[in-house]
């Protein structure tokens, strides 16, 4: 393998994300205009072909290809907004991408514009050891990841401009190489009752002493499967509002759940677990209104390009995640085998006070360099 990682420098993989992270991109309200100048800088000086995609005004994708053109194709998809911040909780600046100690932070810090710095320093690291990679290297900057990628990855694949022999996702992965991730069934149940005075509540049914049944069937429940990287589904019931005062039987009320699938589970597969569920503990009036459904994905753990990248990541070990990212698309509807792999912790992704520890930043990157360097292809 061709060793390029003495070229990388922490200093100036820091100096990026720091650069980065000034820059405000939280979503909602999205807005990813800020960042995009300083990545067009960026990857022009270091040779990319630049496009600017952007289906929804105001929410641009920057997409730099680097290479001949004439071999395989690796492609690195990062995203470009945050979530918001409550400046209240944060004892440092969010936008301000300080460094302190070892560490540096600020909104983005791993969240993940630290692995997007860490994929570039990679790329900057190979031309000045002087090693043109060997293969066309393809950067998406992409927004709209933080609220379900419609103006971003998922209008990229429909749009027919994602081709690729294989990809690396840098969200935060501990410098783990992950293969597998769980996908999620965002709903709304609507629970129906009988309004009546408080002061007699036999004589109505009470939507809200309905809704508590459901929810203790449902958050935390077992829903029979396992995966050996992404443990068992799970289920979080997050909201509950229902009732109009304390002396009115509540005649509705509205429960949201988040119900993490594993992958290959449909979300009518889905709805139907919890249906089962909840029909086991009582007869109820219930309307569902399906919010959002991520599809769960993986690779196999043994594909060819997960020991690429793990050889450029010193033996790094395989794991899953819990949450879903952008990956999902390039595994199930292109086909494309995809890792996640970057610097910083999913701990403390959307946490105030997020950061990422500087060292990791250029780790990753030459990571990232190696595998430029010696990639030929995604079997």
């Amino acid at each position: 393998m061709t060793d390029v990682a003495g070229a990388v420098d922490e200093r100036r993989v820091t100096e990026l994300t720091s650069r980065l992270i000034q820059c405000d991109t939280r979503n909602p309200p999205g807005g990813e205009q800020p960042v995009v100048e300083p990545l067009v800088a960026v990857m022009r000086e270091l040779g990319a072909e630049i496009e600017i995609f952007e289906p929804v005004l105001g929410r641009p994708s920057v997409l730099a290809t680097v290479g001949r053109g004439d071999g395989p194709t690796l492609l690195v998809n990062g995203h470009i907004d945050t979530v918001p911040v409550t400046e209240a909780d944060w004892s440092v600046p969010p936008f301000g991408g300080e460094v302190r100690g070892d560490r540096l932070y600020g909104r983005g810090a791993c969240d993940m514009k630290g692995g997007i710095a860490a994929a570039i320093e990679g790329l900057r690291a190979c031309r000045d050891a002087g090693i043109e990679p060997p293969s066309t290297l393809a950067f998406h900057f992409v927004a709209d990841e933080e609220t379900g990628s419609q103006a971003g990855t998922q209008a990229l694949v429909a749009s027919g401009r994602v081709r690729a022999d294989a990809a690396v996702v840098p969200e935060p992965s501990d410098l783990q190489v992950c293969v597998a991730e769980r996908g999620a069934l965002l709903v709304e149940l609507t629970v129906h009752g009988k309004a009546a005075h408080g002061s007699d509540p036999a004589v109505g049914r009470s939507a809200v002493a309905d809704a508590a049944r459901i929810v203790t069937a449902l958050h935390l429940a077992d829903f029979g499967a396992q995966h050996p990287l992404l443990g068992s589904p799970t289920c979080n019931a997050g909201t509950i509002e229902g009732g109009v005062s304390a002396n009115v039987v509540a005649a509705s009320c509205r429960i949201r759940l988040d119900r993490r699938v594993l992958p290959g589970q449909s979300a009518e597969e889905a709805l139907k677990s919890l249906f089962e569920l909840v029909d086991a503990v009582g007869d109820f009036h219930i309307e569902a209104d399906v919010l959002a459904f991520a599809e769960g994905s993986q690779i196999e753990a043994d594909h060819p390009f997960v020991s690429q990248v793990r050889e450029a990541a010193d033996s790094a070990p395989i794991r899953g995640l819990y949450l879903g990212t952008d990956a999902r698309f390039l595994r199930n509807q292109l086909g494309i085998p995809a890792v996640v792999y970057g610097p910083g912790s999913m701990k403390v992704a959307h946490a105030a006070d997020e950061y990422v520890v500087v060292a990791d930043l250029a780790t990753a990157a030459r990571t990232f360099a190696r595998l430029y360097a010696n990639f030929r292809g995604g079997s």
